[in-house]
């Protein structure tokens, strides 16, 4: 019998010969068997003392019979042993190696394969009760702050459905932004906690050729998690092309086993959610275009709420179970979620606020974002079929527009502004300082003592708004020395109300179109 307890040093004892298979064997070349062996007569067989200690060690390759052949007769004349008993214990070790290395792969190969956890009935009934409750979305946001993410109410909810968009055929991406150290990443990875385990791929760092190299459907409805996208630079093209096109195809030169030149295709297939980190919005042009931009809440106050959560958790005064049983629950209600498709029928009425940069993406993202929605409440819409294709489908509602609409004004607002975020970020906060101190003025030196702002900093901040239009530099009367001055206070929360207005107006006309319907058919 083979016995395999120490991997590095496999016994075989027979009735003649005992023999050990120096360093186990290897998995990588299925077409050869080469080995290790420590070959000697079993001690009650030696004739002399000497001879209990001679021991014959060999490499070989049990594949080839020429050498196997040699080496049977080494040992018969070496230990002094018929060649026949040689040989048949050779031919069994073969076997029960070959027996032993399919075992091996059998085991590797399922500890590869990707984890799908069964759900029991009563945890199903419990997602799907969870599914069909009123107010989902409400629910699943306080579930989500149950669940150890403080804070950041608009965004961990909107991100949390982008990242449920990834079962659809038209996912959402998303891309944190906000300066060092304020919890982009810890954001991202507090709300991919509550995506099953087998639907997400976390990556640090990549190389240039990494994404062509996944199994053909391995990413197919995966949520791709990226720390930083400074890590990930040199696959932030692929990627884009894995979000637009839904599939990547790289062409390369293969020699065969005959040593035959060839070209292949490398093709892998999406679609793919896409979810990263960065400081800089401006480099990742291309990518934020494709994205849904979630600006990271600076304020003091979410500062205050972080912090309360941190001397908490340090003091033992958190309910761990309470935290794990929110994301186990949030983590079924994604596995129940099935595949179905999803018809706006008020998608021909819907339009964007004329200020918004970028429409055509931009509308885009809006009708996928209301698809979203409807998708996560599949258990509380009547399924359909489409009498000509037999496909089932389900119905978007005027109150998955709303509820769109209420998370989605953020992101137009930033789509809409002709500054950065970072820069957006800075002149609000300049206003509340002005308005504060009940000034209209301000001086560098002024800004970087009260809102503790590098110079470099504000000097790039001062640039882009003033070539912006939204400050502008005047000279004091009395000192004749320059400061700034903000061109207009309010447009920010003009633009806002104008966006507010652009999207309530409508859901208004399709509320009073709708209830027209209604009293007609009756």
């Amino acid at each position: 019998m083979l016995n395999t307890t120490n991997p590095n040093n496999y016994a075989y004892p027979t009735k003649h010969l005992d023999i050990h298979i120096l360093g186990g064997i290897k998995l990588n070349k299925l077409e050869s068997l080469r080995v290790t062996l420590s070959v000697q007569k079993l001690k009650s067989q030696n004739t002399s003392t000497s001879s209990a200690y001679h021991i014959l060690r060999h490499s070989i390759d049990l594949y080839n019979d020429n050498q196997v052949e040699k080496f049977t007769r080494k040992i018969a004349e070496r230990l002094e042993i018929g060649t026949s008993i040689a040989r048949r214990t050779l031919q069994d070790l073969t076997k029960a190696l070959e027996n032993h290395r399919f075992l091996l792969l059998e085991k590797e190969q399922q500890s590869h394969q990707p984890f799908y956890k069964e759900l029991s009935a009563t945890e199903e009934k419990q997602a799907i009760t969870f599914l069909r409750s009123k107010d989902l979305l409400n629910k699943t946001n306080q579930l989500i702050g149950q669940s150890g993410v403080i804070g950041e109410d608009h965004n961990r909810q909107t991100m949390y459905l982008i990242f449920t968009s990834r079962k659809t055929n038209n996912p959402l991406h998303c891309i944190s932004l906000g300066s060092s150290g304020v919890g982009k990443t810890h954001l991202q990875s507090k709300v991919a906690e509550l995506i099953p385990e087998e639907d997400k791929v976390e990556i640090t760092v990549l190389s240039a050729n990494a994404f062509y190299y996944f199994n053909r459907t391995e990413l197919q409805h995966k949520l791709i998690l990226i720390e930083d996208l400074d890590g990930a630079e040199s696959v932030l093209y692929p990627l884009r092309e894995l979000q637009s096109k839904k599939r990547i195809t790289k062409t390369v030169v293969h020699k065969d086993t005959k040593g035959t030149t060839k070209t292949i295709h490398l093709t892998v297939e999406g679609p793919v959610s896409v979810a990263g980190c960065t400081t800089q919005e401006s480099i990742y042009e291309d990518n934020s275009n494709r994205s849904f931009l979630l600006y990271i809440d600076e304020s003091e106050e979410q500062d205050n709420k972080i912090m309360q959560y941190q001397r908490r958790a340090s003091a033992g005064k958190l309910n761990e179970q309470d935290e794990i049983k929110a994301r186990e629950l949030l983590k079924n209600v994604q596995r129940i979620l099935k595949p179905i498709k999803v018809i706006n029928p008020f998608a021909e009425y819907l339009e964007l606020p004329k200020s918004v940069f970028k429409p055509r993406r931009t509308n885009s993202h809006y009708l996928q974002f209301i698809e979203a929605i409807t998708f996560y409440k599949q258990y509380q819409r009547e399924q359909q079929v489409n009498e000509e294709t037999g496909e089932e489908f389900i119905e978007t509602s005027i109150e998955d527009i709303q509820e769109a609409n209420e998370l989605i004004i953020d992101v137009l607002l930033r789509k809409s502004d002709t500054i950065t975020g970072a820069c957006r970020n800075h002149l609000e906060r300049l206003k509340a300082y002005l308005k504060a101190n009940n000034q209209t003025t301000f001086t560098n030196a002024e800004i970087r003592r009260h809102l503790r702002i590098k110079e470099s900093t504000l000097r790039n901040y001062n640039n882009q708004l003033l070539l912006e239009d939204y400050i502008r530099r005047i000279k004091k009367s009395k000192t004749k020395s320059y400061c700034f001055e903000i061109v207009d206070v309010n447009e920010y929360t003009n633009l806002k109300n104008h966006i507010d207005k652009a999207l309530n107006d409508c859901v208004s006309r399709l509320s009073t179109s709708q209830t027209a319907s209604k009293s007609q058919v009756v």
